[in-house]
């Protein structure tokens, strides 16, 4: 099983931590191959942020071949709903695969991420694909993206602070909000003595479940593959677009 995980942003060093928490969390036998763009924001934060990342990750997405799923590694939305028409792979969002975890492990579920601002893409994304009735709170942690990564201890002392308000608003399950957390979900799970759901690992998860028991996105109804036409300028990749 071959399964490309894809950053919305152009980060390296994030590419390279998702790949390794995809990795870590794969089954035996399975091919994690690590991408990101070759054009758009270094990260993701807002609406405008996001809508930039949709269109990169649907250009790098048109160059991917020979893979048996998807899985979008951009927490929010960054072109879930496109790169479903464009592939006949499955496509997994790691937005709705944490969400649908925790909605079979607790009775409500909330999610930490990074800064307030994001919230807004988070839960517009969490209402289209149907799963906002039971998300208690969308809490964040005032850190930048790529600050995550910098400091270990903080990054958990802050996930750790906005998880405490998420269980105080409902919340018997928490999501990690962003596709850089791997690293933090036992300790914060340790902290405060609920299921932390791991978002790159929820994605990787479902898509080797997809892709075993054979079944993909339809293609009957609002997924059925793009119409032809012409698209000037579109797709604007370059032969070195995909990273591993």
């Amino acid at each position: 099983m071959r399964i490309a995980v894809v950053n919305c942003n152009t980060s390296e060093a994030m590419t390279a931590e998702i790949g390794e928490g995809a990795r870590a969390a794969a089954a035996p036998g399975t091919e994690i191959l690590a991408l990101q763009p070759s054009w758009g924001p270094v990260s993701a934060e807002g609406f405008y942020d996001s809508f930039i990342t949709a269109a990169a990750v649907l250009d790098l997405l048109t160059t991917v071949r020979d893979v048996d799923a998807v899985v979008m590694a951009g927490f929010g939305e960054h072109g879930r709903e496109g790169a479903r028409e464009l592939l006949d792979v499955p496509v997994v969002d790691i937005t709705e695969a944490a969400a649908m975890q925790a909605l079979l492990l607790g009775h409500r579920y909330g999610i930490v991420t990074t800064l307030p601002r994001v919230r807004g893409q988070i839960h517009d994304s969490l209402v289209t694909a149907g799963l906002a009735a039971r998300c208690a709170a969308i809490e964040a942690t005032d850190l930048p993206v790529l600050a995550v990564g910098q400091d270990t201890d903080r990054t958990i002392e802050a996930f750790v602070e906005a998880g405490t308000r998420a269980l105080a608003a409902g919340a018997d399950v928490l999501c990690l909000g962003c596709a850089g957390f791997t690293a933090v979900r036992q300790e914060v799970s340790r902290a405060l003595d609920v299921p932390v759901v791991d978002a790159v690992t929820a994605g990787v998860s479902m898509a080797e479940a997809l892709v075993g028991t054979g079944l993909t996105t339809s293609k009957v109804g609002p997924y059925a593959l793009p119409l032809v036409k012409t698209r000037r300028g579109w797709p604007v990749h370059s032969s070195t677009g995909a990273r591993n």
